[in-house]
Order: structure tokens, then C-alpha cells, then sequence
């Protein structure tokens, strides 16, 4: 997935290097890019699950 986006953006800088309108696109796009939020880990989410789940076992067995 990493590799692909780094292509596009690579294709995306050649494009915008051989038109000055494509620059502008560019520009103008590159800040849109952060306004979308980072998700949290799923790895976190996934051992916070791991926990509960263990929890609500030793809670039925007793």
C-alpha cells in the first residue's frame, strides 16, 4: 500500500513539474491530505480487546 502511494505521488510531482497548472493542482491538494484524522493503532485496540475478553472468562468461570 505504501509503495503505491509513494508511486502516485512520484507521478504526481513529474506531472506537476511539466505543467504549471498541475503545480497549482498540487499545491492545492497537499494540505487537504492532513485534515484527514490519523487513525489510532489497531494494535493497541486489538490487545485492549485481548484483555477484556480474558477478564469477562476468569469473571464466568468463577
Amino acid at each position: 500500500m505504501i509503495p503505491l502511494i509513494i508511486y502516485i505521488f512520484i507521478r504526481l510531482v513529474k506531472w506537476a513539474k511539466g505543467m504549471p497548472k498541475g503545480a497549482y493542482l498540487f499545491i492545492a491538494f497537499m494540505p487537504l491530505i492532513s485534515l484527514f484524522p490519523i487513525p489510532p493503532t489497531v494494535f493497541k485496540n486489538v490487545a485492549k480487546a485481548k484483555q477484556e475478553q480474558r477478564k469477562k472468562q476468569t469473571d464466568s468461570d468463577q
